[in-house]
């Protein structure tokens, strides 16, 4: 039984940190919201882990069947997202420096923009976008031998606390590297993740418009015997 619960315990943790890879997520927050006091970064911190915890586990469980229902593949759901992130990372990108815009040092944010900013875009999908969705549900298919067991459930719940709690770890003390980097550290390390931000949506798109022009090839080629 504990070899059951170690062994989906390390499946789902080692087959979505490196995707999900909270150290990058932080960053990439920080990049996205640089003038946040202790205090709001704790909250967004929070309201992260918490999202990512309920994304997951209901892509785990319930992901499969959502699709279907919906009529949705695997490859559109990487194309939309893909989308998704390439603009965010450019729109990044674009953003004009600090010092352009003269913006103040930390200022409070109200509890409704930080509530939806942790969601969208910083939740999804930046934190858990397409591509750990897409894992997520696949080791949500692929149920074990001997059928679930309690100890399987047991073992996803404490997977994804693992995942939550690395991610608010990261975000929580995000602002330290900001403070390590100093002003122009900062400045180039945002403008080389939400580069990095937009590769990934680059890559992410490709990969899905790749496996829908392969199924359409493969259609055809069908059709033609």
């Amino acid at each position: 039984m504990l070899n059951e619960f170690a062994k989906t315990v390390l499946v789902i943790v080692a087959g979505l940190f490196p995707i999900i890879n909270p150290p990058a997520t932080a960053l990439v927050v920080l990049s996205m919201l640089p003038h946040l006091g202790d205090a709001d970064r704790a909250e967004l911190a929070r309201r992260i882990s918490i999202n990512s915890f309920a994304i997951l586990l209901a892509s785990l469980s319930i992901g499969a069947y959502v699709l279907t229902f919906f009529g949705i593949s695997i490859p559109v759901l990487r194309v939309a997202g893909g989308i998704v992130v390439a603009m965010a990372g450019w729109g990044l990108l674009q953003r004009p420096d600090d010092d352009d815009t003269a913006e103040p040092a930390p200022k409070p944010r109200s509890g409704a923009t930080l509530r939806a900013k942790a969601f969208y875009p910083l939740t999804l999908p930046i934190t858990v976008g397409p591509g750990a969705i897409a894992v997520a549900i696949a080791l949500g298919t692929g149920t074990p031998r001997q059928g679930l067991q309690p100890v399987h459930l047991a073992g996803v719940g404490v997977a994804l606390v693992l995942l939550s709690v690395s991610i608010y770890v990261c975000v929580r003390f995000a602002g330290h590297f900001e403070r390590l980097l100093g002003t122009a550290g900062t400045q180039v390390a945002m403008r080389l993740f939400a580069f990095v931000i937009f590769c990934i949506g680059v890559q992410i798109l490709w990969l899905g418009l790749a496996e829908l022009i392969g199924s359409v090839k493969l259609d055809v080629s069908l059709n033609q015997r």
